[in-house]
């Protein structure tokens, strides 16, 4: 089997990002962003997803941290498109329930070739910390623009902010972790994501 590995670099007027990615690792998350609440969302991804993670980010946080969170989710899933590559053998759909305290989420992925994100997240609260909840969408919308995916995220329930959202990405990691496993029955075949699957 040949690494699921990429490195993929994104530059523009806003932001300079670098995303390293090894589908096939242990969990290990190395973080350099500039935006401290998003980069304990993406090593929930690394770690419940087990694939390792460098990401790199010098953004006009300045500003806000919009362009850096939405191009961050961008660089993320071309990289992940990089990786997979012909998507051959992988099960290609995953999903996941995490509860943390009163929170409950609920993520649905399917490798499609399709992008398309369903995203309901009633947030109790408008920051964490100093983070923008809204951003979280922008951050989905890039990697799933980028990734061609179909993405379904759920919060069932919660009345904590942090605790909805990091539920949200400890599913969304395992998600992946699931999509991604290469499975026998395949036989080196990824079925046709032609036509109405």
């Amino acid at each position: 089997m040949s690494k699921r590995k990429a490195s993929v670099e994104r530059n523009t007027l806003e932001t300079k990002i670098r995303v390293d990615i090894n589908l096939d690792g242990t969990g290990k998350g190395q973080f350099d962003t500039g935006v401290p609440f998003l980069e304990h969302m993406m090593d929930q991804i690394a770690r419940h997803g087990m694939v390792d993670l460098d990401i790199k980010a010098d953004g006009d946080n300045h500003i806000d941290d919009h362009h850096t969170v939405e191009d961050i989710g961008i660089t993320l899933g071309q990289a992940f498109t990089k990786a997979i590559g012909d998507k051959k053998g992988i099960t290609r759909y995953g999903h996941a329930y995490v509860p943390l305290d009163e929170a409950l989420s609920r993520v649905v992925i399917d490798f499609s070739g399709r992008p398309g994100l369903e995203y309901n997240i009633d947030f109790t609260r408008a920051h964490i910390g100093q983070f923008d909840v809204d951003l979280f969408y922008e951050f989905f919308q890039g990697f799933v623009n980028h990734a061609n995916v179909t993405l379904h995220i759920d919060n069932l329930r919660g009345r904590n902010s942090h605790h909805q959202i990091e539920t949200v990405f400890k599913a969304f990691g395992r998600a992946l972790r699931m999509a991604l496993t290469l499975d026998p029955r395949m036989s080196g075949q990824m079925p046709s994501t032609k036509g109405s699957l």
